[in-house]
C-alpha cells in the first residue's frame, strides 16, 4: 500500500514538473499590479544603418519631370512585376563595398549611412551638378521594406518582407503564426548584421522589460532563432493532462514487464 501510494506521489509530481506554466507561455507579463500603468521608453531607437545587401528605393520629383525622368524607373520591362519583385527590379542595391549604382552619379557610398543622410547626399549633388534650386527637386529614400527570417518553434517559419519603417518582434512573431507551446519565450536569439560581421543577442519576452530591449525593434536582415523548452525533448507533454496520461502509459508499460518477467 506504501509503495502504491509513493508511486501515485511520483506520478503526480512528475506530471506537474514537466508541464509548461503560464509564466513560460505570457508575453510581457508585469511583477508589479496595477490597474494602468505607463511604460516609458527609456532608450531611443537608434536610426538604421545601411548595410551590404540592402536594397533602397529611391525617387526624385520635380515641377518638370521631364527633367527627372532619367533617374527614375521606367518599369516597361517588369510590367507584369508586382510588389517585392519590382522592388528587386528596380531597387538600388548595396555591393560588396558599400555602393549603389545610381544614374549620371555613378557609384555612391551608402555603407553606414541611414536613409535620411543619403538623401540629402544625394539632394547636395544633383543640386550642385544637374539641378537650379529653381527646379525644387524632391528626393525620398527608403529601405524597400524590412525582411527579416523567423525559425525554429514557430508556427509560420520563413523569410518575410514588411513594408514598414519600423517593425517590432513581437509583430513579426505574430506574423509568423506565434510562438508554439513548446518555444522558449524567455531566451529568443536574434542574430543581427552589423558593419563588421554578425552579433547574437538575447531577449525574454515573458517580461514587460522586454519593451526597453535594444532589439525589441528588428533591423533588416534579422534571424530570430525560437529553441524549444526541454519539455519537447522529454516528449512528457506541455499540460498536466498530456504528462499524466504520458507517465501513466510508462509506469504501466514498466508495471506489466515486470509481471511478465516475474511469472517466467
Amino acid at each position: 500500500m506504501k509503495k502504491t501510494y509513493l508511486y501515485f506521489f511520483l506520478l503526480i509530481f512528475f506530471s506537474f514538473s514537466s508541464c509548461i506554466s503560464t509564466k513560460r507561455l505570457s508575453y510581457l507579463q508585469d511583477n508589479v499590479k496595477r490597474a494602468d500603468s505607463l511604460i516609458s521608453i527609456q532608450k531611443k531607437q537608434e536610426p538604421y544603418r545601411i548595410q551590404i545587401n540592402d536594397l533602397l528605393s529611391i525617387r526624385i520629383k520635380s515641377l518638370d519631370q521631364s527633367l527627372v525622368g532619367m533617374f527614375n524607373p521606367i518599369n516597361d520591362e517588369n510590367l507584369n512585376a508586382t510588389g517585392e519583385e519590382r522592388l528587386y527590379y528596380d531597387g538600388f542595391m548595396v555591393d560588396a563595398h558599400g555602393n549603389i549604382r545610381f544614374p549620371t552619379l555613378g557609384e555612391v557610398n551608402v555603407l553606414g549611412f541611414t536613409v535620411e543622410e543619403v538623401r540629402e547626399n544625394l539632394e547636395k549633388e544633383l543640386l550642385e551638378n544637374y539641378f537650379k534650386a529653381e527646379a525644387n527637386i524632391f528626393i525620398t529614400v527608403k529601405l524597400a521594406g524590412i525582411r527579416y527570417t523567423i525559425t525554429g518553434e514557430i508556427g509560420s517559419p520563413g523569410s518575410k518582407v514588411i513594408y514598414r519603417e519600423q517593425l517590432s518582434i513581437m509583430e513579426a512573431i505574430a506574423n509568423s503564426g506565434d510562438i508554439t507551446l513548446t518555444g522558449d519565450r524567455r531566451d529568443v536569439i536574434i542574430i543581427r548584421q552589423y558593419p563588421y560581421g554578425q552579433r547574437v543577442h538575447h531577449i525574454d519576452l515573458t517580461t514587460i522589460e522586454a519593451l526597453n530591449s535594444p532589439y525589441y525593434y528588428l533591423k533588416p536582415n534579422d534571424l530570430i532563432l525560437v529553441n524549444p523548452l526541454p519539455q519537447k525533448s522529454f516528449g512528457t507533454g506541455t499540460t498536466a493532462i498530456q504528462s499524466i496520461t504520458t507517465i501513466a502509459s510508462i509506469i504501466s508499460l514498466l508495471a506489466t514487464t515486470i509481471l511478465l518477467f516475474n511469472r517466467l
